[in-house]
């Protein structure tokens, strides 16, 4: 029976991958491993979607517990500090926790006899790109903590990979698409989310940026992929552009995309912003060339009514969603508030609005 760990699998791509390893692994055993900080950012699914693994964790990634590793065939890293806002705040965590604790598990795997790791890179190392799509080999321009550190991660896991320890590194493109914990932090969420408020999008750059994006559906088949590979479709280590080539989008035509999609909405675009040079167009040829059985299956239109459908299923209308909890970077802020997590962004239960609770409970005689 395969032994399987989703580490960082309680955030906004752990639900699908959750999801799509229970089908496809039916009698394999799962194990979910996180730190936490959102696991209560539910978008109100019908069920938790930690009862379809056969065991869930609360830890760490900075203190993996090796024992854990007993018996186990793979390996999926998702943990991460996830984005440029948050790497930007917290840039020596950011390394941290994507780059030296993501080798060290890595090092932990081999030592006890893990077949194949896979590590959730990101198409973002390409950074301020040419016109041209970006493929494996071309030059990296990695512009933030969150990219600096995915890119440290694969260097040193690719010394790592051999004859017994298979790495697989999908560089994702952009993330999007509806979750159980959803995240409203990402270009075509935060458009949808805008266009089923007020029938307004409001773009905060000159609209001109290229971002290649995916459906996090389809970045479970990735990870899906990355477990079942052989060494003989692409070697011991592989690091890969993972999406699709008609997913290559411009921000503003993909704000209208949604537009279309939404009649009634109306696109505003900052004619005066300083430029974003987060951009870049990637080419997919090698993912579809090595993993057939696993391309996308998800359109930006299909992605687009999919994220209409599950905001109104939730009854979502909150205008001021930039502060909620689905802004990832907002929820670490007020964890932080509340002094439930330090500086470090590590758990303290001692301090703050929890301990004060607690001690406000009368004692019974």
């Amino acid at each position: 029976m395969m032994k399987i760990i989703i580490l960082g699998n309680l955030g906004y791509i752990g639900p699908s991958v959750t999801q799509q390893f229970r089908l496809s692994f039916p009698n394999a055993e799962l194990i979910g491993f996180d730190i936490g900080y959102f696991a209560h950012c539910l978008s109100h699914p019908t069920y938790l979607p930690e009862a379809q693994l056969d065991r869930q964790v609360f830890g760490d990634i900075r203190q993996f517990p090796e024992a854990l590793l007993k018996g186990v065939d793979a390996v999926v890293d998702l943990a991460a500090i996830s984005n440029d806002p948050m790497g930007n705040e917290f840039e020596e965590v950011t390394m941290e926790v994507n780059y030296r604790s993501a080798v060290r598990v890595a090092e932990m795997c081999k030592r006890n006899g893990v077949k194949k790791f896979v590590f959730a890179s990101s198409c973002s190392v390409y950074g301020a790109a040419s016109q041209y799509p970006k493929k494996e080999d071309d030059e990296l321009n990695p512009l933030t903590a969150y990219a600096r550190s995915k890119i440290a991660a694969e260097k040193e896991l690719e010394l790592l990979a051999d004859d017994s320890f298979t790495v697989t590194c999908p560089r994702f493109a952009t993330a999007c698409g509806f979750s159980s914990r959803l995240r409203l932090d990402l270009a075509l969420n935060d458009f949808v989310a805008g266009a089923c408020l007020d029938q307004h999008i409001e773009i905060l750059s000159d609209g001109t940026p290229w971002r290649p994006m995916i459906n996090v559906r389809d970045m479970a088949l990735a990870f899906e992929w990355g477990v079942l590979r052989e060494q003989q479709q692409g070697g011991c280590f592989l690091a890969v552009n993972t999406g699709s080539n008609d997913w290559n989008n411009q921000i503003k035509p993909l704000a209208e995309a949604v537009a279309a999609e939404i009649p009634g909405t109306r696109v505003s675009v900052n004619l005066n912003a300083a430029p974003d040079l987060r951009s870049y167009r990637v080419n997919f040829d090698l993912y579809q060339k090595l993993a057939p059985d696993h391309q996308p299956r998800w359109d930006l239109q299909s992605t687009i009514r999919e994220l209409r459908d599950g905001l109104a299923a939730m009854d979502f209308n909150d205008l001021n969603f930039r502060e909620s909890q689905f802004i990832r970077l907002r929820t670490l802020s007020r964890l932080r508030e509340q002094k439930l997590l330090n500086d470090d962004l590590k758990w303290d239960w001692s301090q703050g609005e929890y301990a004060k609770s607690l001690s406000a409970v009368p004692c019974m005689h």
